[in-house]
This record gives structure tokens, sequence and C-alpha cells, in this order.
């Protein structure tokens, strides 16, 4: 395993990580999400990425167990949480239940919901904590108050944000320094061979300006970049799946043909490394040295066992062969970072 620093900080993350979003308590129980973790961790991940929204919870208490059923040296992993959409579960089996105050960056939604993940958790404290989303109804002063709060009481080691723009980022950052609190370190976009702008052009002057890293979900979009929808949406898959259906919109009219075809033209350049679509685009997003972390899903220990395979296929990933992909998937961000090479 490769380990990387997370941006400008001392904290090593695996360059391949693991995450919990759509499998855990949607796909898998326990016994299987511990054999998935179980095989991503004797392949060297050390980060375990969750949220508290994932599976209304559930997914942060399937992990928890998970991690006293292991009984790894937690000085050994790096656990994140996130928090904006909270609520709780509905015990009649509905959606979940919102009070006035379980959503947002507040002040009061920041310390509480961290309490309830860390509680489900099973956890005296997370190594990472994200904003999960940006929050228009709430002062960033506030927000960087609050997360700067739970840092002091060690409830979380670092935080960080998910899907802010460069400029709110730039925002915390700056009132953080001033007011000598702790400043975000992270931030956690989507990235993938189909979704580049903001790594790759939008964020580009905060790498060097303030240190920031990245833990990029969605590295196979969805599962686009694995082929397996080039002729339709087979049964058990996440496109399938009753609460991810709006997925489906990111194959319609001519852009979802768009993209099918250009995973169908990676096909041969996968086949020349001898890797599948899959590892190809996990490989892919391992090159931008910008990129922290790969956070990876999977449903069985199999699959884990394949996407980790990408490690030794970014290794063969040289300058013509970017090129090559380059020009599959000519999307390349206006004002990107070079980061090639």
């Amino acid at each position: 395993m490769e380990y990387r620093f997370l941006g400008r900080s001392g904290l090593k993350v695996s360059a391949l990580s693991f995450g919990a979003w759509v499998t855990f308590g949607d796909q898998m129980d326990t016994d299987r999400a511990y054999a998935c973790m179980k095989e991503a961790y004797e392949r060297g991940c050390n980060f375990f990425d969750n949220a508290e929204v994932y599976a209304a919870g559930r997914a942060e208490t399937i992990m928890g167990e998970v991690l006293r059923k292991a009984g790894w040296r937690r000085s050994d992993l790096v656990i994140s949480t996130k928090i904006f959409w909270g609520g709780r579960p509905d015990p009649d089996g509905g959606a979940p239940l919102y009070g006035a105050n379980d959503r947002g960056l507040s002040r009061k939604h920041i310390v509480e919901g961290t309490d309830a993940a860390l509680r489900r958790l099973g956890l005296d404290y997370v190594d990472l904590i994200f904003c999960h989303r940006p929050d228009v109804d709430t002062p960033i002063e506030e927000t960087v108050w609050a997360m700067n709060h739970l840092l002091q009481q060690g409830k979380a080691l670092y935080w960080g944000t998910s899907e802010w723009s460069a400029e709110r980022i730039r925002r915390a950052y700056d009132f953080a320094r001033q007011e000598h609190l702790i400043p975000p370190l992270m931030e956690q976009p989507q990235y993938n061979m189909l979704h580049r702008q903001r790594v790759e052009a939008e964020y580009a002057a905060l790498y060097d300006e303030i240190g920031l890293g990245t833990t990029i979900w969605s590295p196979l979009a969805s599962g686009i970049l694995t082929g397996k929808y080039n002729d339709g949406i087979p049964d058990g898959t996440r496109m399938s799946l009753p609460d991810y259906q709006w997925l489906r919109g990111e194959l319609d009219g001519e852009a979802g043909r768009t993209k099918l075809q250009k995973v169908r033209a990676l096909q041969p350049v996968a086949e020349d490394l001898g890797c599948s679509l899959a590892q190809l685009a996990i490989a892919w997003c391992l090159s931008n040295d910008d990129v922290s972390t790969v956070i990876t899903g999977a449903s069985r220990p199999g699959q884990v066992k394949e996407n980790f395979a990408a490690l030794d296929v970014a290794e063969r990933l040289t300058p013509d062969v970017l090129e090559t992909i380059e020009e599959i998937l000519d999307n390349r961000p206006q004002g990107e970072r070079n980061w090639r090479g």
C-alpha cells in the first residue's frame, strides 16, 4: 500500500480507502461489512469513511460493530464521519425523522450530530470530520467556530468540507486564520474520469496556497466506469436500488450516451494494460498527485481485492497511456493544474 500525506499535514492516509456509502445497511449487514473491511485492512487500508446520513445512521452503527469485532489498534486507523443531514430512523421503517435543528451546519447540529455519530461508531473521537455540504443558512463563521470547538474537545482531529466551492473553502480558511482557529484541512469532492472540473481546475490554487488535501469519492462514477451499464441497468446494481433512482439521470439523454461511448472506448486501453475498466478508472484517479486518497466501495471481499489491485495498474500509466485516455475522454478542464508525471 502507498500512503500519502493528507494535504499539508503530518497525517498519512492509504492511497486507497474504503467507504460505507450505499453498501452499509443497504446492501450488506455487519458480517459482510466485516469481511470487506478486513480485506481492505489486510491490504494496507487505514482510512475508513462514513457519514451520519448513510442509511440514516445505520452505516455508522455497522462500522462500529465491525471495529469492535476486528479489535484493530485504534491508532492504526483513520476514521471519518460527515455532518449535515442528521435525523433519526423512523421506528416504523419510514423515512428518517427530523427536528428543526437536525440538519445543517449550525453549532447545535454540529455538536449534537457529532456526539450521536460517535455513539453509533462506539468511538471517543473520529480522525476526520467533514461538513458534508455547504449550508447557505448558517454563517461560515459559526461553522468554523463549531468545528474548532470539536477539535479542541478532542472529538475530532482534523476537519474539512465536502462539495464546497473553492470560494467558500477559502473564506472558511481565511476566517480561521484571522481568529487563530484551526482551519479546514481537506475536501471530499466527487472525482473521476467523467467529473473533473472542480478537483483539477477550481481547487487548483488551494493545493499550494492553503495545503488542501482531497479524499475523493465516486472514482467509478457510480459504477458507470466499470462498464456494467453499457447494455442497460442490471438487477442488484446501485442504480436499481429504490433509494438511488436519482442516479439513473446520469445515463439519460445525449450526455448519458456520450459517457457510455467513452467507457466502451476505454475498454481496449484496459485490455492492453491487463486490467479491468474499474481498475483503470481507480488507477487514473491515483495518478493525480493532488488526490490524497481514493475512497472505494464494495459489497463483497472479491470487489475489494479487485479494486485494490488498481495500485499496481497505476504504476503502468505512462505519459503515453494517460494521453491516450485524454484523447478518449476529451474533457480536459480549462485552467487545470498540471498534475501528470
